[in-house]
């Protein structure tokens, strides 16, 4: 047997990684369409995203994220990812699993009201399942012997989160087992803590206009608890949310109903007292932590003259798999998902319609030139009448939707054989264009 170069080897794993991660055959997907939404499930992100074989509902509160969910959720993931990491964060991992003694120094063990406890089997030692991580990151903080020099910096992770929600409902948007993504900043100085704060809120601006929901998303000025005057959530508007807030359109910012009394009904921002009420959800939220959880632990550190000082802290989450649900929630239309480009599972759905020899041989054609061209694409090239396929892509709601049958070939025939074409249209719009293969990745990529 002749021995393979090991650089022949890396090439050939990385090109099948990137076809394999671009494309998909839909008669390969294991997952199947429903017609019907199920009887449970009242909110429209939990309807369309499991007809649609996104996600599957393991129990109340609980999904499982399916091939196609999944890969719009790794879109979502990479966007939050290179925010946090512009924003000087570095990633890591923090366990799920909790010791009940780090949540009785801050003495949310018996307060926190979500929080899942359990005793374990074998040792009789109390656990928590995480919903949040000061309790366990500010520990592992403390362990690096840190000095005034090493501040500011922050981590964060990517993770899943357990809350004994007393009611899951609204499908993704309240969840009991959900991923969620969380940084922790660290400071020598209240000042270096807001002018941190204020970078991450520009940062969260910016993730939710990456994924589609910058028009209908505000920075949303909330209760700041014991440490500070205010926090900010980051609400998205939709008739789904549970959050009632007042929008100052002069200012693009909000305020939540629970604190509008203490702002005088008006915006904190310019005063103004015309503000209008909306329905919205939660999908992130930024909060000055101050000295809330490195006191108890005693993270401190000495200043330039020797005195020990307590670290300031900062935390900004977003909710992956709420959001998800949100955007799934905010566009759609009757026949589906409309997934924006940025996080949609394929840029493109390439239809097969008919069994015609001439028919199957063009549309395999498209869907290798797809792929020379790295662009993302689900090719449904199963044995299905052209009503299903057609009904699928609008429920699928990939943002191009490319067909290929024997009216589109015939249509490219005049009085001598002309190049090939596709019918073209975009997901949401009612225009149809024909083209050619060339003119279609042109306009696609």
């Amino acid at each position: 047997m002749t021995d393979i170069p090991p650089l022949a080897v890396l090439f050939v794993a990385s090109s099948f990684l990137r076809w394999y991660h671009v494309s998909m055959r839909q008669s390969e997907l294991f997952t199947r369409t429903r017609r019907e939404a199920p009887k449970d499930e009242t909110s429209k992100n939990a309807q369309f995203l499991i007809r649609g074989g996104f996600v599957e509902k393991v129990m109340a509160g609980v999904y499982a994220l399916l091939p196609l969910g999944l890969r719009a959720h790794q879109k979502i993931e990479a966007i939050i990812r290179d925010e946090m990491n512009a924003l000087g964060g570095q990633e890591i991992l923090m366990p799920s699993l909790h010791p009940k003694e780090n949540w009785e120094k801050t003495g949310r063990w018996g307060t926190y009201d979500s929080l899942f406890r359990f005793v374990s089997y074998y040792s009789k030692i109390e656990y928590a399942l995480g919903p949040t991580h000061e309790e366990i990151v500010v520990p592992l903080v403390q362990k690096q012997n840190l000095s005034y020099k090493d501040f500011p910096f922050a981590v964060y992770q990517i993770q899943t989160k357990f809350r004994d929600e007393k009611r899951a409902k609204s499908g993704l948007l309240r969840g009991r087992e959900f991923s969620m993504k969380d940084l922790y900043s660290f400071h020598a100085s209240d000042e270096d803590l807001d002018t941190y704060y204020e970078k991450a809120k520009a940062s969260y601006r910016k993730i939710f206009q990456s994924v589609g929901l910058g028009h209908v998303t505000y920075p949303t000025f909330a209760s700041g608890g014991s440490f500070s005057k205010y926090s900010h959530e980051f609400q998205t508007l939709t008739m789904a949310g549970e959050d009632s807030i007042y929008i100052c359109d002069k200012c693009d910012v909000a305020v939540n109903k629970e604190i509008i009394a203490d702002t005088k009904n008006s915006c904190p921002d310019c005063g103004n007292g015309s503000l209008r009420e909306e329905k919205a959800v939660e999908v992130g939220n930024i909060f000055k932590l101050k000295t809330k959880y490195s006191a108890p632990f005693g993270l401190r550190f000495k200043d330039e003259k020797g005195e020990e000082k307590n670290v300031i802290m900062g935390c900004y989450g977003i909710g992956l798999t709420r959001l998800l649900g949100t955007i799934a929630e905010v566009h759609h239309d009757d026949k589906g998902l409309v997934w924006p480009e940025s996080v949609a599972p394929y840029r493109a759905h390439l239809i097969r319609l008919g069994d015609d020899e001439k028919v199957a041989k063009f549309a395999d054609e498209v869907y290798k030139e797809f792929l020379e061209k790295n662009i993302e694409v689900l090719y449904d090239d199963r044995e299905a009448s052209a009503g299903e396929k057609l009904a699928d892509a609008d429920l699928l709601g990939m943002p191009y939707r490319v067909v290929v049958s024997a009216k589109t070939l015939r249509q490219a025939q005049g009085g001598h054989l002309e190049k090939k074409k596709v019918e073209l249209k975009k997901r949401g719009e009612e225009n149809v264009v024909l083209l050619d293969a060339k003119e279609l990745l042109k306009q696609i990529s």
